[in-house]
C-alpha cells in the first residue's frame, strides 16, 4: 500500500499536467481554460513590453537630460569665487575627478522680436566646458567657439529661439536680476546679445537655457573675476554623490558641494516611481488572469469528481490529490507565461519597427519631435525585469490553485461513488 502511495505521488506532476492538456475535457471548460491562457498571456507580454518602454524612456532622459548636467558642482556661500584658479588646479588633483570648469549662472528674461521669455543663463568657458559635458557636441548650427571669438555673443536652445523667433546673427535683449544705479533711480540690468550658435539635446533644456563666455557672463553679472562655482566631472557618473561627499570634508569654508542627483534626481525619482506604479497596474492584469484559473480549476474538480475518488480508494493522500490540481493550474499558467514572456520579448525588442509599421499603415506620425522631443518609442529591455515578472505571474499562479486544490483534496470518496 506504501508504494502504491508512493506512485500516485509521484506521478501528481504527470496526471497533473494530462488533466491541462487533455482533448477529452468538457468544451465548456476547455474554452475557459484557454481564455485564463490568453489573459496571461496578453498580461506578461504588456508588463514585460511596458516596463522595457519605460527602461527606455529613463535612459533618454538620463542620456539627453544629463548631457548638459555635470557630475557635480563646487559652490560658493558667499557672493562667488574669487580664487577659483587655484581651487580648480587642486580639486583636480583628487584621484576620482578628471576635469572641472568655472560658471556662473542665474535667471533672466530673453525678449525677443515680439514676446518676453524667462530662461537661464549661464557662463562657461568654452574649452573646458567639451571636458565636462556633452554640450559642444549638441551644437546643431553655428560654433561654440563664437562665444570666445565674439564679444556679448550668447547660444541658445533651439526650442528658445524658435519661440523667440530669432536665428544666426539675430539680437536679443537679456533682462538681468541685478541694478543698475543711474541718476534718474535704479534699473534692471539689460543687454543686446549676438545669437552665434544653437544647441539641441531633445529635452527640455532646449526650451529655456542659454550660454554665453565666461567673461562675457563676469561683465553681465558683475563680481569682477569672481565665479559662482565650479562644474566637476567624475570617473563614474552613479558613484559621483559618494565621490563628492567624501570630496566635501577637504574643501576651504564657505563652499559646499552639489551632484546631479540633487539637481536632477528628483526628476529620475519620479520616472523610478511612475516604472513602480505602472508595474502594480500592468500586475492586476495578470492577477485577474491568474485568478480566473480559479473558475477553471473549480470546474475541472467537479468535471474529474469520479477519477479523484477512484484515486483516493486506491490509496492517493489528500496532498496528492492537491498537488495534482496544482500541477493542473500551474500547466495552464506555465503555458500563458511562456507564451506571454515570449511575445513580450519580441516586442520590447522592436517596439520601434512596429510603432513605425503602425505609422505607415495608418499615415500619421504617432510621436511628433516637436512635441514629444522623441521620434519614436525608446525601449530597454532588461532581464532583470523579465525575471521578475515571470516570478509574479508563478506566485499568482500559484495562489490561485490552492482552493479549488484543496477542495479536491477534501472530496469524500464515498459520497461520491455511492451513486455510480
Amino acid at each position: 500500500m506504501r508504494s502504491v502511495r508512493g506512485l500516485l505521488d509521484h506521478y501528481a506532476l504527470f496526471v497533473g499536467l494530462r488533466y491541462s492538456f487533455s482533448r477529452k475535457r468538457n468544451r465548456f471548460t476547455s474554452l475557459i481554460a484557454l481564455m485564463s491562457m490568453l489573459g496571461m498571456v496578453i498580461g506578461v507580454a504588456s508588463l514585460i513590453t511596458v516596463l522595457s518602454v519605460m527602461n527606455g524612456f529613463s535612459a533618454e532622459l538620463r542620456h539627453r537630460i544629463l548631457s548638459l548636467v555635470p557630475h557635480g558642482y563646487v559652490e560658493s556661500n558667499g557672493p562667488g569665487i574669487s580664487d577659483w584658479r587655484q581651487l580648480a588646479a587642486d580639486l583636480k588633483q583628487a584621484p576620482a575627478v578628471l576635469a572641472v570648469s568655472p560658471y556662473i549662472s542665474d535667471k533672466v528674461i530673453f525678449g525677443g522680436r515680439h514676446l518676453l521669455r524667462g530662461g537661464v543663463l549661464t557662463a562657461i568657458d568654452p574649452q573646458s566646458e567639451a571636458e565636462v559635458s556633452r554640450m559642444p557636441e549638441s551644437i546643431i548650427l553655428g560654433s561654440l567657439d563664437e562665444l570666445t571669438e565674439t564679444p556679448f555673443s550668447v547660444v541658445l536652445g533651439a526650442s528658445l529661439a524658435r519661440v523667440l523667433g530669432v536665428g544666426l546673427g539675430d539680437r536679443l535683449e537679456v533682462t538681468i536680476p541685478r541694478l543698475t544705479v543711474s541718476p534718474l533711480g535704479l534699473f534692471p540690468r539689460s543687454k543686446r546679445l549676438v545669437v552665434v550658435a544653437l544647441f539641441e539635446v531633445g529635452a527640455e533644456p532646449d526650451s529655456y537655457q542659454a550660454y554665453v563666455s565666461l567673461r562675457t557672463g563676469q561683465k553681465l553679472f558683475g563680481g569682477g573675476d569672481r565665479v559662482a562655482g565650479l562644474q566637476l566631472k567624475t570617473k563614474d557618473l552613479f558613484s559621483a554623490p559618494q565621490t563628492l561627499n567624501a570630496l566635501a570634508s577637504t574643501l576651504p569654508a564657505g563652499l559646499s558641494v552639489r551632484d546631479w542627483s540633487q539637481t536632477q534626481g528628483s526628476l529620475f525619482r519620479a520616472v523610478k516611481m511612475e516604472k513602480i506604479m505602472v508595474s502594480l497596474l500592468l500586475l492586476s492584469v495578470v492577477a485577474v488572469a491568474a485568478f480566473n484559473i480559479v473558475s477553471t480549476l473549480v470546474m475541472s474538480v467537479a468535471e474529474k469528481r469520479r477519477d479523484i475518488a477512484v484515486l483516493r480508494t486506491m490509496g492517493a493522500r489528500a496532498g496528492g490529490v492537491m498537488a495534482i490540481f496544482v500541477a493542473h493550474g500551474l500547466g495552464l499558467a506555465g503555458v500563458g507565461i511562456a507564451l506571454g514572456c515570449a511575445v513580450g520579448v519580441l516586442l520590447a525588442s522592436y517596439i520601434a519597427e512596429v510603432t513605425r509599421f503602425f505609422e505607415q499603415l495608418l499615415g500619421v506620425k504617432l510621436f511628433d519631435p516637436s512635441v514629444y522631443f522623441i521620434s519614436e518609442l525608446p525601449s530597454q529591455l532588461q532581464w532583470s525585469d523579465v525575471v521578475t515578472v515571470v516570478f509574479a505571474s508563478f506566485l499568482l499562479s500559484l495562489i490561485a490553485t490552492l482552493y479549488p486544490a484543496w477542495r479536491a483534496a477534501h472530496i469524500a470518496p464515498a459520497e461520491v461513488l455511492r451513486y455510480e
